[in-house]
């Protein structure tokens, strides 16, 4: 697995487009850092982007990465190499390719801002760290509907349409029934609820390690009383790794199933 990984991984770093991914944080890190003197504000931007960009670029690139590369998945699978670690393998070079331009990306300027040598870089660290996981959760999520759909649109489609939920449908879908059950206690179903969406999970994250909950609203204190208690930090990054993990599960299975 670790071949194919390693082929992966640098067939995509020298993709044009992993580098216009790369220098996009670059160019923002330093524009946000350098034209902003209030660091938790800059932050605070990334963060906006980074939990819209990211989920995209992950789905975007996972899907077109599975189908550009059938011709030769279906070399590999000619040869005496388990399903399993083949598509393990594309899966991680593909992931860890992108979380590294997003870590590099803003890493760099931070760095050179001295950042690292303050107090914020716990909230930037658990940045970097939300962002990397909001990579891994949606490629194997992207990988995940090409492998369940031969024709290249559709895949792609439903891809968009996945991440699209996520980052907009489900949020409105939440509003609408918080707003509908007002009149009954809403602290059970908020959390349940920010649980089943990686974003809104990694945004209340971020958000209670500035310290700014005020920004998620009346049912802020709920969030901090949970999320920001040691258990509940164990709690929340758990689920993040379930939401990593659960998908590449789903990866081995129909990597196992599928005909070529």
């Amino acid at each position: 697995m670790l071949k194919i990984l390693k082929y992966s991984f640098y067939d995509l770093m020298r993709s044009r487009w992993s580098y216009v991914y790369f220098f996009f944080y670059l160019i923002l890190g330093f524009v946000l850092l350098f034209l902003n003197n209030d660091v938790s504000k800059a932050i605070i931007t990334i963060m906006n982007i980074i939990l819209v960009l990211t989920p995209l670029i992950g789905t975007i690139f996972g899907v077109m990465y599975y189908y550009d590369s059938r011709e030769f998945t279906e070399l590999l699978l000619a040869q005496p190499l388990k399903r399993s670690t083949i598509f393990m393998g594309q899966y991680f070079g593909v992931a860890i390719s992108l979380a590294l331009s997003l870590v590099l990306g803003l890493g760099i300027p931070f760095a050179a801002y001295g950042l690292f040598q303050s107090s914020e870089i716990w909230n930037f660290s658990s940045l970097l760290v939300t962002g990397a996981f909001l990579t891994f959760i949606f490629v194997a999520l992207s990988y995940n509907l090409a492998l369940s759909y031969e024709n290249k649109i559709k895949g792609f489609g439903f891809a968009i349409l996945m991440w699209l939920f996520f980052a907009v449908i489900y949020d409105g879908i939440f509003l609408i029934l918080m707003m509908s059950f007002n009149d009954y206690p809403l602290d059970k179903m908020a959390l349940i609820g920010s649980s089943l969406n990686p974003i809104d999970l990694s945004r209340i994250l971020i958000i209670l390690k500035l310290d700014i909950s005020a920004l998620l609203g009346y049912t802020g204190a709920v969030f901090k009383n949970f999320f920001g208690t040691m258990s509940g930090m164990v709690t929340s990054f758990g689920l993040l790794v379930a939401w990593v993990v659960f998908p590449i599960w789903r990866i081995v299975g129909k990597s196992r199933k599928k005909d070529f």
